[in-house]
């Protein structure tokens, strides 16, 4: 049992497949309007719109930080 964050109801958290889906007691899925609200704000980002050098140092640090931890076992 936990509780929504944004709502404060008792929800219980199910498999759906690959996704955690909050359910209620009844065994409805729980959608509040604050959790709606709160997930309209994120920012969605176009591939198109990142800049190609970024997208290069990032992969280039993921790379690295994979190389890191490979040596270390």
């Amino acid at each position: 049992m936990s509780k929504c964050r944004f709502c404060n109801k008792e929800i219980t958290w199910m498999k759906d497949g690959r996704k955690n889906v909050p359910v209620e007691h009844d065994g409805a899925v729980h959608r509040c309007e604050e959790m709606i609200n709160s997930r309209k704000s994120f920012k969605k980002v176009a591939v198109n719109e990142l800049d190609p050098e970024l997208i290069k140092q990032y992969e280039q640090a993921i790379n690295d930080k994979a190389a890191k931890t490979k040596k270390k076992k």
